[in-house]
């Protein structure tokens, strides 16, 4: 007989900031999911995929659990309200630092509705004194959501490995959907997109980042060992253009060449990036352009 494998799908839910995409790209072992302090800024359900000896675990991070304002956030919660419709389980993240809030009590309820089971991990208590870290876990006991509660710190490691084993004890038995090398099911164009757009959310404030998308335009390899990789950043009004573009075009370069480091690191190779700033007027309210840039 060949050994018994197990695979299956947890969906990430949390509220913005609180480390989802950081213990994704921890438990994974390599970065799938960019990670931003800003709000709303995961829009697809990047799936990042961690397999073991006789164990596949593809983890589902949700775009923001929130009410929709328009198509592009609608869209983000019917993809919130199918992606745990169809996992085997839900891990929910919070952040210990900020206590449990309004956002984190509107989650508990939609993970109620979802009838999947639910595991609880309690982010940042690296950053929390013992008697904080008791009382944050006697607020999340309060939510009376999820099967067990686990402080952990995804940026540091602590507490991601016994986590990990809970996890994996919510796998139904079942042939591996990924193969072994396979870590995220991210298109190439969207995982560079992705690690340039990341770039522009470190250095914009306010409403700039939620209306900043890239769509690479070509990726090609014009001698061995260098690729040239073609990007759009799309802004919704001219003043966000000249904010992205900067004074003498500062703001720009300074994307492009942090920009261009990561793409460098993600293909194992040199990079020439060609990065312009298109305005394209209320791309979020577009139902072609958010079919374009696969955000289901």
């Amino acid at each position: 007989m060949g050994t018994v494998t197990r695979s299956g799908f947890i969906a990430l839910a949390g509220r913005p900031n609180v480390g989802k995409s950081t213990l994704i790209n921890a438990i994974v072992g390599r970065k799938v999911a960019i990670v931003s302090d800003k709000p709303q800024t995961t829009r697809r359900a990047i799936r990042g995929v961690a397999t073991g000896e006789d164990w596949q675990l593809v983890l589902v991070d949700l775009p923001g659990v929130q009410r929709p304002r328009d198509p592009l956030t609608a869209r983000m919660q019917a993809r919130v309200e199918r992606e745990l419709a169809d996992c085997d389980g839900a891990l929910f993240v919070l952040n210990g630092q900020e206590g449990v809030g309004p956002g984190d009590r509107f989650i508990a309820e939609a993970l109620r509705k979802a009838n999947v089971p639910v595991i609880v991990a309690v982010n940042k208590v690296d950053k929390l004194d013992k008697p904080k870290t008791v009382t944050m876990l006697s607020q999340v006991a309060d939510l009376e959501i999820g099967e067990d509660i686990y402080p952990i710190s995804a940026r540091t490691g602590n507490g991601v490995e016994p986590l990990l084993d809970r996890l994996r004890e919510l796998l139904p038995e079942g042939p591996f959907y990924f193969a072994e090398d396979e870590d995220s099911d991210q298109t190439e164009e969207v995982l560079l997109a992705e690690l340039i757009r990341e770039q522009v959310l470190r250095r914009t404030f306010q409403e700039v980042p939620h209306a900043v998308e890239v769509m690479i335009d070509d990726i090609s390899e014009p001698r061995p060992g260098m690729t040239r990789v073609v990007a759009n950043v799309w802004v919704e009004t001219n003043s966000q253009k000249g904010i992205l573009i900067g004074a003498q075009g500062r703001m720009i370069k300074a994307i492009g060449t942090a920009a261009r480091r990561e793409l460098e690191r993600e293909l194992g190779g040199k990079v020439h990036l060609d990065l312009a700033v298109r305005v394209r007027r209320d791309w979020r309210a577009d139902e072609r352009a958010l079919d374009r840039l696969g955000i289901e």
